[in-house]
């Protein structure tokens, strides 16, 4: 039996539970990731979501197509969701540009890009992230590592802070269940034999190698066993580029 992908966007009203942390994960060490932002969507019901993205100019975010909404707010400079601090910059996000040919039901193109009303401050606890060039294609076998405020457990809630885990590439056969998985467009990350996972409320964070933003959480299984699926980033490069110069 196929178990249907689940979009990794979390809805606080429909889900009953709190943010919790990637499965199989530990806390990040306080804004060491700086460029990770907390997204507050709108959806068209009117109801709540949240989302994961990243800085990668001040201007702009890159976070995953399936969590656009009537209206987005980008946090940037967060630690722990509920503890406010002074690192916090609280950005409009004016224009929302989901990839054209973002196909919600097989999920694929899942990628969009936020640009927001202001200029982001840098500062050491709000920062950039590189991407993956055009013609850099990971391929498996590498040890990267995942960030986000998603669940720890399929059915519980955890920790409110950023937490980071660790996932290894996988050849794409691993990801044969999904029957719409393009290893061109998409990433097979995360090993069967462990319980490492991104999950719910992970969306469109990032996958970093060495240094360098490689992909974008997009769905995985809802029993949440990896591996998972993310959106490959060096594919969209073009794409990406285009809308920066034109913005």
């Amino acid at each position: 039996m196929h178990h249907l992908p689940l979009p990794l966007l979390f809805f606080f009203l429909c889900s009953g539970a709190e943010a919790g942390e990637i499965i199989g994960g530990t806390e990040c060490k306080p804004h060491s990731r700086p460029y990770m932002a907390y997204l507050t969507i709108v959806t068209p019901q009117n109801d709540l979501a949240y989302c994961s993205g990243f800085l990668i100019r001040r201007d702009f975010v890159l976070t995953a197509a399936h969590c656009a909404g009537r209206s987005v707010t980008v946090m940037l400079g967060v630690h722990d969701i509920k503890e406010k601090e002074g690192t916090w910059q609280k950005l409009e996000v004016v224009e929302q540009f989901p990839h054209p040919k973002y196909d919600a039901f097989i999920i694929q193109h899942d990628i969009m890009l936020l640009k927001l009303k202001e200029k982001a401050n840098l500062t050491l606890a709000v920062g950039t992230l590189p991407l993956a060039p055009q013609f850099d294609f990971i391929r498996p076998g590498r040890v990267c590592r995942a960030a986000g405020w998603g669940r720890t457990e399929v059915n519980g809630s955890g920790s409110t802070t950023l937490q980071e885990v660790k996932l290894t590439l996988m050849d794409p056969q691993a990801c044969r269940h999904y029957w719409a998985f393009d290893h061109d467009l998409q990433l097979c990350v995360g090993n069967p034999r462990k319980t490492k996972s991104v999950f719910k409320g992970d969306s469109g964070g990032p996958l970093l190698c060495a240094g360098v933003a490689q992909g974008i959480v997009s769905y995985t299984r809802r029993d949440a066993k990896p591996p998972d699926v993310f959106t490959r980033i060096s594919h969209y490069r073009p794409w990406i580029n285009k809308v920066l110069k034109e913005n």
